[in-house]
């Protein structure tokens, strides 16, 4: 009981802490050039986000403005 308690809390620190400083945490992790191509890699093989960022920089087939 006692160390599934330790672990739990354990898990709840770092947690916590990995929130309160995540901006640090990915701009140490970006700085790497290598680890920023498998990052911006990884955000681009998923379905839609390349073809939705695409549009949003260079303009696509409707370029009306959205609708609230």
């Amino acid at each position: 009981m006692s160390r599934m308690l330790t672990s739990i809390l354990m898990i709840g620190s770092i947690g916590y802490f990995a929130y309160r400083f995540r901006y640090r945490i990915f701009n140490l992790i970006l700085k790497s050039g290598w680890m920023r191509q498998i990052a911006v890699g990884s955000i681009f093989s998923f379905p839609g986000v390349k073809t939705k960022m695409m549009q949003t920089v260079f303009g696509g087939p409707t370029e009306r403005p959205s609708e609230w």
